[in-house]
C-alpha cells in the first residue's frame, strides 16, 4: 500500500496513533496500578483479621491457663488447709510427756524412787513402779498425785500396803491435760 497523504498528515497520524499508544499504554499501567493497590489492600485486610483472631485466642488460651493455674494453686491451698487442720486436731488430742513426767515428779516426796514408767499415748495412762522407804511417804504420794488436777483414776493396788517398810510399789493413773 502506498500512502499518498502528504507528510503534515502523515505527521498527524503517526501523532494520533503515538497518542493512542500512550493512552493506552497509560490506561493499562493504570489499570494495573489499581489492582495492584486493591490487592495489597485486601492481603492487608486479610493478615490484619489473621492477626486478630490470633490474639483473641491466644488471650482466651492465657485465659485458661491461668484459670487452670489458679484452680491448681487452690487445690494446692485446700490440701495444705486440711493436712493443717489434721495436724493441728492431732496435736490438740496429743498430751506433752515432758510435763506429764514433770507433774509425776513433783508429785514424789523424798526418799521414793522410780523404778520404770509407761506412757501409753492411746489411753493417756501413765503407769509407775517404784520403790518407797515407808508407807507414810508411798501414801503421801498417793496423795499429791489425786490433788493434781492433770490426773485422775489414781489406782494404787491393795498388795502396795501390805509392806510397813521398804515397798515395791506400783500405780496407774490417768492424764487428763497436758
Amino acid at each position: 500500500m502506498i500512502n499518498l497523504l502528504p507528510p503534515q498528515y502523515k505527521e498527524e497520524l503517526k501523532q494520533i496513533a503515538n497518542f493512542k499508544l500512550v493512552l493506552v499504554s497509560g490506561g493499562l499501567v493504570l489499570f494495573f496500578l489499581i489492582f495492584t493497590i486493591l490487592a495489597l489492600f485486601l492481603i492487608r485486610t486479610q493478615l490484619l483479621a489473621k492477626v486478630e483472631a490470633e490474639k483473641t485466642t491466644i488471650q482466651v488460651k492465657e485465659h485458661q491457663l491461668e484459670e487452670s493455674e489458679l484452680q491448681d494453686f487452690r487445690e494446692k491451698v485446700k490440701t495444705a488447709n486440711r493436712d493443717i487442720l489434721r495436724l493441728n486436731s492431732f496435736y490438740q488430742g496429743q498430751h506433752n510427756l515432758a510435763k506429764v513426767l514433770e507433774k509425776t515428779s513433783e508429785s514424789f516426796p523424798s526418799g521414793l524412787y522410780l523404778t520404770s514408767l509407761s506412757y501409753q499415748k492411746n489411753v493417756s495412762r501413765v503407769s509407775l513402779s517404784g520403790f518407797s522407804p515407808t508407807q507414810e511417804a508411798l501414801f503421801e504420794l498417793k496423795k499429791n498425785l489425786e490433788a493434781k488436777e492433770d490426773f485422775a483414776e489414781v489406782y494404787f493396788p491393795l498388795s502396795n500396803w501390805i509392806n510397813l517398810t521398804d515397798i515395791n510399789f506400783y500405780a496407774t493413773l490417768k492424764v487428763i491435760s497436758q
